[in-house]
């Protein structure tokens, strides 16, 4: 099963790394203020705007291409997305990895294993050892065109993985702003009245550039998106699943230790799992019984959030357990992440993360994959939101107000 990579970072030194910048401003408080924060701190900021109303995207290309915020608000609105902003003030480049924070970051998996991208070939699989690869950490990816509502980048470059073998590949990836139509029709219904929305789709694209085909035996690649909220006290991560016999059998909720019972609840074909950044604890859903549309409720701030994927349940999906793998290709579809602080109090956050992998496939030279992830922010009353948790996952808000109470 795909450990998060941020189980790394959240380890002591990494940590002081990541808060070692000065912190001699007002933290931002709206999209307004972190597009001016990132702008400050960036040179590569684009800022997708629609016409129709005040939903609005903020992407870098100096971070892999990144989504690093929306708003479904204008430049006072609520802004989704958890940046670290002390490291980005700080423009200091750390060891091991550079959390920068975004709702999505592009990745590739898997990160252990006998085929890993994140240890070098023969070296023990320890924290020592561990290294975020630069093409999705460091590396900045170009502009190849640019719209009002659509930004599309290119990156070309070489990996290796534990065993030996490279990887010569091209990353295309495109962030477009979606219509309140193109909103509607992913959620098969329109938007309650009174309900403000920001959607938008990215398509990420991996090439095979070498002259030899990719082969399981050698390894092969997954697309990783990672999204980094803001929690609340009242916030829960929502994880639709097949209820399939022995479904709780293809849910792993041990990554860091058990999640206790108060912090997660599997019921019938959906699970919730507390997202209030102060009990670190980590979920995965295999391609077996995951379901495109995990996403979030914060009832703190009345959104909601959904992000809809592709899931292959007969898919190769990498396996990134830290350790020499019987099973390198039975790895999570879905991922969920709740961060809290560790055992000396230090914590980089507070966030919590909804992630999606694909399938890896075995790609002929010139040959490429597609993977695609649709994120929907939505605020509103407490009526709308209803409306559309039961559109969604027919999830009544008492049950999510009943487990956040649980203790």
């Amino acid at each position: 099963m795909k450990l998060n990579i941020l189980a790394g970072c959240l380890l002591a030194g990494v940590i002081a790394c990541n808060e070692a910048a000065e912190k001699k401003e007002a933290l931002p408080g709206n999209f307004g203020e972190d597009v001016a924060f990132l702008q400050k701190h960036l040179q590569n900021v684009v800022v997708l705007q629609s016409s129709q109303d005040s939903s609005r995207v903020a992407v870098t290309g100096d971070y892999q291409a990144r989504v690093m915020t929306s708003t479904a608000g204008g430049s006072t609105g609520k802004s989704f997305g958890w940046l670290n902003y002390g490291l980005i003030a700080s423009g200091k480049l750390g060891p091991h990895i550079n959390a920068f924070g975004g709702e999505e970051r592009f990745w590739l998996g898997p990160e252990g294993g006998q085929y890993s991208l994140f240890f070098p070939p023969g070296k023990p699989f320890d924290f020592d050892n561990w290294q975020t690869p630069g093409l999705i950490d460091t590396a900045h990816y170009a502009v190849r065109s640019q719209s009002a509502t659509e930004v599309v980048y290119q990156y070309a470059g070489s990996i290796q993985n534990y065993s030996g073998t490279t990887f010569r590949l091209g990353i295309t990836r495109t962030i477009r702003l979606l219509s309140n139509e193109a909103v509607a029709a992913r959620i098969n219904g329109t938007l309650p009245e009174g309900v403000k929305s920001v959607a938008y789709e990215t398509e990420n694209v991996l090439t095979n550039t070498g002259d030899s085909a990719w082969r399981e035996e050698h390894g092969l690649l997954s697309i990783w998106l990672l999204g980094m909220f803001k929690p609340s006290p009242q916030t829960a991560v929502v994880a639709p699943f097949k209820n399939i016999p022995e479904a709780r059998k293809f849910i792993t909720d041990d990554y860091f230790g058990k999640i206790p019972p108060q912090n997660l609840q599997v019921k019938d074909s959906l699970l919730l799992f507390r997202a209030d950044g102060k009990a670190r604890g980590k979920l995965g859903l295999s391609p077996l019984v995951a379901k495109p549309g995990a996403g979030s409720i914060d009832l703190d701030n009345n959104t909601l959030t959904v992000l809809f994927y592709d899931v292959v349940p007969d898919g190769r999906y990498v396996n990134s357990k830290w350790e020499l793998q019987k099973e390198p290709f039975k790895g999570d579809a879905v991922n969920c992440y709740n961060d809290g602080p560790l055992a000396d109090g230090s914590q980089m956050g507070p966030f919590y993360e909804v992630e999606s992998s694909s399938d890896a496939r075995a790609l002929k030279p010139g040959e490429s994959m597609t993977y695609r992830q649709v994120t929907m922010h939505f605020e509103g009353s407490r009526e709308a939101l209803q409306a559309l948790a039961h559109q969604l996952w027919q999830l009544p808000l008492d049950n999510v107000q009943q487990f956040l109470q649980t203790k």
